[in-house]
């Protein structure tokens, strides 16, 4: 006979939550704090910054808003103070620190770091938010490549020749067809040949992915000059003068203040932009192929034993992925510039991955993170417009000091994919 003791609720333990306490975010905020402080101090300046919310033939007026220089400064710092206290004591409470503590933070720093420098001056804000909107849409592109194939476990150091690539192709073939619709379909071909590169020797020879990625970019590089110098330099009327997209109003919506003209008074491919972004925040997350994406990209043994062919999987999703980053390429020739020239994409492959990483490879985040780095860098011209003593390279290198922050933890952990860059060798 077997006698079981009774078990007391002191011998019951029940699970502990254990916090994770980190002192990086008040760090950071205190530490641009204390620079931006500095501004103000060091380099007081005299007047006020007109900040203009419409432009000229607006359907509906509203007016501007002026601040003081110097003063609305120095309430942003106190602002800023606010917040990292606040997140200070967040993390004391072993509290986790909300998202919208970090916007209002980054917020009030932009309000009253342009009211500093633009001291005197007229900033157009329709045309600093949408120039920014049009140099980020390449970049979203690329960034949501990139987002894509990381999340099947492929990198993709090649989202710059995916650009550029789309970007020639897109002129020849608007050029020869009489169409940007032409160009936009061989602008999407070209970063799926890519991609198809990418993926034979990553996926199905092991080859290591950020040495192919490396490599795809200098052969696209030297490839695509020499055909320009070549071949469309001495046919520019034939071969690289491409029908461009123009822009489409859309009725009403683009009458709104403020956003109208900025989202709805543009380009067809800035509209595919749109829906590109919420189809690959809804099928990544909500559907089953996205499902199986992110299990090949975390642990393809365990995919492959439930019956998921990993191999297939990945080949589908970089190549989906070559046909999103080609259609960013198109933008160049077929709304920014209407001809091809040599590296035009200037690097933008290897920003788009950045947002990738600073986006926390999620496709939202990722948006937003290319929408920053296009806001700095249209920022940094307009800022030279204005006079402002800025250096314009502080502004250019802004979004890498802030990718940097946000990888070591600013807005969480940074971490990729398990599997990410990692061949699948079934056993």
């Amino acid at each position: 006979m077997t006698v079981t003791a009774p078990i007391n609720d002191a011998q019951i333990e029940e699970p502990r939550r254990v916090a994770v306490v980190s002192w990086k975010t008040p760090i950071i905020f205190g530490l641009f704090t204390v620079l931006f402080a500095l501004l103000p101090l060091l380099v007081p300046r005299e007047g006020v910054t007109t900040f203009r919310l419409a432009e000229g033939n607006a359907a509906i007026p509203v007016p501007d808003v002026v601040l003081p220089s110097t003063v609305t400064a120095w309430v942003a710092v106190v602002l800023l103070a606010v917040c990292t206290v606040v997140a200070a004591l967040a993390v004391r409470s072993h509290r986790k620190i909300s998202l919208w503590l970090i916007v209002a933070y980054v917020a009030v720093l932009l309000i009253g770091f342009l009211a500093w420098a633009a001291a005197g001056a007229t900033l157009p804000m329709i045309g600093l938010l949408a120039g920014a909107l049009a140099l980020a849409t390449p970049l979203i592109y690329g960034a949501l490549g990139g987002v894509i194939g990381e999340r099947a476990g492929v990198v993709n150091i090649a989202i710059e020749a995916q650009l550029l690539a789309g970007a020639f192709t897109a002129a020849v073939a608007a050029s020869l067809a009489g169409t940007p619709w032409a160009g936009l379909v061989a602008a999407m071909a070209a970063g799926v040949l890519v991609a198809l590169v990418l993926g034979v020797f990553t996926i199905t020879y092991y080859v290591n992915q950020i040495i192919v990625g490396v490599v795809l970019n200098v052969l696209v590089v030297g490839l695509t000059t020499f055909l320009f110098r070549q071949v469309l330099a001495p046919n520019t009327e034939t071969l690289n003068s491409p029908e461009t997209f123009p822009v489409i109003p859309i009725p009403v919506l683009g009458e709104i203040p403020v956003i109208g003209p900025i989202l709805f008074q543009q380009s067809l491919i800035v509209y595919l932009m749109y829906a590109v972004v919420a189809l690959v925040a809804f099928s990544l997350y909500r559907t089953r192929w996205g499902l199986r994406l992110r299990a090949v990209g975390e642990h393809p043994q365990a995919a492959d034993t439930v019956g998921i062919k990993v191999a297939a999987t990945r080949y589908r999703a970089v190549l989906l992925a070559g046909a999103v980053a080609g259609m960013g390429g198109a933008f160049y020739t077929l709304v920014s510039v209407p001809r091809f020239n040599q590296e035009m994409t200037a690097g933008a492959g290897f920003i788009a991955l950045a947002a990738v990483i600073f986006g926390k490879w999620d496709p939202i985040r990722a948006t937003l993170a290319a929408l920053l780095f296009g806001f700095a860098t249209n920022l940094q011209g307009v800022l030279s417009v204005i006079g402002s003593p800025v250096p314009s390279q502080f502004m250019l290198m802004l979004p890498y000091v802030v990718t940097i922050f946000a990888v070591a933890g600013l807005v969480g952990r940074s971490r990729p994919p398990a599997a990410d860059g990692e061949p699948y060798i079934k056993s």
